[in-house]
Parts: C-alpha cells; structure tokens; sequence
C-alpha cells in the first residue's frame, strides 16, 4: 500500500460536489524527501522509505544526519516505509499531494488524543448507578457491581472499568478526498481523523 506522512491542520468545512455541506479536515500532504530505495538484492524486500518535517540538527543523532545528507536532505522529524515500486524512486526524490486525485478513497493513521484517566462514563458511555435518592448522594457515575461474591471470587478479565483513554494508534478508513491545493501541498479530507491540530499522521492509498 501507498502513502504519503502529512500533518493534520485543522477542521473546516465546504460543499462538495453534489452541493452537500460537509464537514472536512485540512492535511498537509508532503512533500517526503525518498532517504532510502530498498531493493531485494540489498534488503531482501522491496520498499521505499520517506521522510518529513524538518528538525534541528542538534537535536538528530549523527547516523541520521549522514543517512538524510545522502538524500541532499535535512533532519527530519517522521522516516516511515511504504510499498511504492523502487525502480520508479531514486534517492532524493520528492512525493508530493499530486499523489492523490478529486474522489479518491484512502486511509488515514494516527494517533488519538490523549484524555488521561477517565471513568466508566465517559470511557465506555455507561449511565451510572441511577438516580441519587436512598442515599446514593457520591455514586451517579459509579460502575456498579463488578463482579459476582464468593465465586467466582474475582473480577473477570477484560472487564469495563475506569482507566486511560486516548493516546492510541487508530485507522480511519474509506475517506474521500475532496479537494488537493498542489501549490500548498494540501489536501481536503472528508470528515474527521484521529489526532489532534498539528500532529503527524499517515496518509494510505
């Protein structure tokens, strides 16, 4: 599968085609700097590695500066390998938002936002115990009974309980691409992906 590193801009909105309002999400798409063609003979798979997002040289271990300067590139902040064909990529080369056409269907990864240790409510859209009359005055969002009494003796594994939410690699699929701005090397997405404004985020095709 194809792709492309981008970084998530932000939401928006506008009417696509068929002058339906939708909501959409604006992606910076490339460009990706080719650091790395891999071929059979020399890795013994065929892959292409890129990378994106420029970084300080200070802060870039000195192997990684000698592997981007042999793609006549600077540090980069995201390498990731994808399954373009090497013998159409040399190194060096840039993958740009061209990549992706009006109405294509891609996938997109990233990382959701992190929202720390939650309840049961909000984690896992429980109603809470019930009304706060009999004496129930602390127990509105509380999980309830979580397990039987003497047997089996012990909470079940896998039990819905509080605990940390977010922060988790997630795939949103079947997206549709509304819109591509090659001057800007942005692109339009329909709907939302996961992650929060400014974070990187894997574009497949």
């Amino acid at each position: 599968m194809s792709g492309i590193i981008g970084k998530k801009l932000g939401m928006t909105s506008m009417y696509d085609p068929g002058g339906r309002f939708v909501a959409c999400t604006l992606v910076e798409a490339g460009p990706c700097v080719v650091t790395q063609v891999k071929t059979e003979a020399t890795d013994k798979y065929r892959a292409v590695q890129i990378a994106f997002g420029d970084k300080r040289e200070k802060n870039t271990p000195s192997p990684m500066i000698g592997h981007f300067r042999k793609a006549g590139s600077g540090p980069k902040r995201i390498v990731k390998e994808f399954d373009f064909n090497p013998d159409e990529f040399k190194l060096g080369d840039e993958i740009k938002c061209e990549l992706f056409g009006i109405g294509d269907f891609i996938d997109v990864v990233g990382t959701s936002k992190g929202k720390g240790f939650q309840g049961v409510v909000k984690r896992h859209g429980f109603a809470g115990v019930g009304g706060r009359t009999h004496g129930q005055h602390n127990r509105g969002r509380a999980p309830g009974s979580i397990g039987a009494c003497s047997y089996p003796g012990r909470v079940f594994k896998g039990m819905r309980m509080g605990g940390r939410m977010g922060n988790e690699r997630v795939m949103m699929q079947n997206l549709k691409i509304l819109q591509v701005i090659p001057d800007n090397n942005l692109i339009v997405i329909s709907g939302s992906i996961p992650g929060s404004i400014g974070s990187h985020v894997l574009i497949l095709k």
